[in-house]
C-alpha cells in the first residue's frame, strides 16, 4: 500500500517522502539575481521542516530579462560557486533541491521601459498592461540555447534537477495559448506548433545535461478562460508527447494569470477560499488523474493540497505520485515534520494570499504572532 511517506525515486533522485515544496518567488535575491543570507535561510528552514524535495522560486535564464525583482538568476557561470555551497547545505540538512527556470515575458511590470520583452506575438497583457514583441525565429533559437545553458549550470551547481516553468501566463505558457499566440509560422496554429518551442527547449536541455539528470516541467492543465485559451485536450496531448520524449516528471498546475477573466474568477494557480470544504482542495486533481493514467512518468499535483486524508485518497485511488505545497509551507515550514510525528490537525494556511504582499513572502499570521 502506498503512503505519503514512502521512499521513492524520480530517475536517480531519491525522494524521502512524496511531499514537494512548490516553487514560490520570495523576492529576496539581490538586484543581479544572486543569493542573499535571508533567501538561503528560508530554504534551510524548509529543508529542516521535513519536506523531501524543494523547488526553488523561478530563476531567470537571460541577463537582459528579469521579470520580477528579487528573483534568482542562472544566466551566467558566476552563479555556479555560490549555488554549489547552497545546494551542499540543503543536502546536508536532508532535502533535495531542484531549480525552476523561466523566461517571464509580459508577466511583469518591472523595469519594462528599459528592455525589450518577447512574446509569441505582439500583444498586451490584460493584467499588467505590458506589451510584448513577437519573437523572431533567431530570437527563439537564442532563447532555446539560453534554457539549455541554464540547465547545464543548474547541474554544475549541484541541484538535483531542473524544472521548466510553462504555466501561469509566462512566456512558454503564452506560446501554448491561442489566446495570445497568433503566429502564422511553425510556432503558431495547432498544439504541435504552439508547443514546438517547449519541445526544442527540452531536447536542447537534455543534450546539455545528459540522460541521468532529472528534467521536470510545470504545465498548465488549462488556461481556464471561456474562449481561446489552452484547453485540457491540448494540454494532455503536450504532456503525453513530453513523456514520450523523455521528460522525467510533470507538475500539474493551471490558470493563465495574464488573463483578467481568470484572475477575477479565482481560477488561477493560487486560489483563495479553498479551505471552506475539502471538496475545494487539490483543484487540479481531475486533470492530473487523467494524465497519470496516460503516462508512465511521475505526476506531481500542486494547487490547494491541504489535508493528509485528501492526498492519501488521491494517492490510493489514482496514479498521482507526488504532492506539491507552497502556501502551507510558507505558513508552517515544519508542517511535514508535524505530520510525520502524528499531528494531523488542519494546516495553519487559510489561503488568504496575504503572504504575497509581505517582505520575503512571509505568512501574515506568523508576522502577527498567531
Amino acid at each position: 500500500m502506498k503512503t505519503l511517506f514512502d521512499k521513492t525515486k524520480i530517475l536517480n533522485m531519491n525522494m524521502k517522502n512524496r511531499f514537494i515544496r512548490g516553487a514560490l518567488w520570495e523576492d529576496l535575491a539581490d538586484e543581479k539575481g544572486h543569493m542573499t543570507e535571508e533567501l538561503c535561510s528560508i530554504y534551510e528552514e524548509l529543508a529542516s521542516g521535513g519536506v523531501g524535495t524543494i523547488i526553488t522560486g523561478y530563476a531567470f535564464v537571460t541577463k537582459e530579462e528579469q521579470p520580477n525583482p528579487g528573483m534568482m538568476g542562472i544566466y551566467d557561470d558566476s552563479f555556479i560557486p555560490e549555488y554549489k555551497k547552497f545546494t551542499d547545505k540543503i543536502h546536508q540538512i536532508g532535502s533535495n533541491i531542484i531549480m525552476q527556470i523561466v523566461y517571464g515575458g509580459f508577466m511583469t511590470d518591472y523595469n519594462t521601459k528599459n528592455r525589450t520583452i518577447w512574446g509569441p506575438s505582439t500583444i498586451q497583457n490584460e493584467v499588467t498592461g505590458t506589451w510584448s514583441k513577437e519573437m523572431s525565429k533567431e530570437e527563439i533559437k537564442y532563447l532555446v540555447d539560453a534554457y539549455a545553458q541554464a540547465a547545464k549550470r543548474v547541474k554544475q551547481s549541484g541541484f538535483d534537477g531542473v524544472e521548466i516553468h510553462a504555466g501561469h501566463g509566462y512566456l512558454l505558457s503564452q506560446f501554448l495559448s491561442p489566446y495570445y499566440n497568433k503566429r502564422q509560422d511553425e510556432y503558431g496554429g495547432n498544439i504541435e506548433n504552439r508547443a514546438r518551442i517547449i519541445f526544442e527547449i527540452f531536447n536542447a536541455m537534455r543534450k546539455c545535461v545528459g540522460n541521468d539528470f532529472p528534467i521536470l516541467i510545470k504545465l498548465n492543465s488549462a488556461d481556464y478562460v471561456k474562449e481561446g485559451g489552452l484547453t485540457e485536450e491540448d494540454s494532455l496531448y503536450l504532456a503525453k508527447k513530453l513523456a514520450d520524449l523523455g521528460i522525467n516528471a510533470i507538475e500539474v498546475t493551471g490558470g493563465n494569470e495574464s488573463i483578467k477573466e481568470v484572475v477575477d474568477s479565482n481560477m488561477g494557480a493560487a486560489r483563495t477560499k479553498i479551505v471552506i470544504s475539502k471538496e475545494k482542495e487539490s483543484y487540479f486533481k481531475s486533470y492530473a488523474t487523467k494524465l497519470a493514467k496516460m503516462v508512465d512518468i511521475p505526476i506531481i499535483l500542486i494547487g490547494g493540497n491541504r489535508h493528509l486524508d485528501v492526498m492519501e485518497d488521491l494517492l490510493s485511488n489514482s496514479n498521482i505520485q507526488y504532492f506539491s505545497l507552497s502556501r502551507p509551507l510558507t505558513a508552517e515550514p515544519d508542517l511535514i515534520n508535524r505530520w510525520i510525528n502524528g499531528d494531523n490537525k488542519k494546516p495553519k494556511c487559510v489561503s488568504c494570499n496575504k503572504c504575497y504582499t509581505t517582505h520575503g513572502k512571509r505568512c501574515i499570521l506568523n508576522i502577527r504572532g498567531f
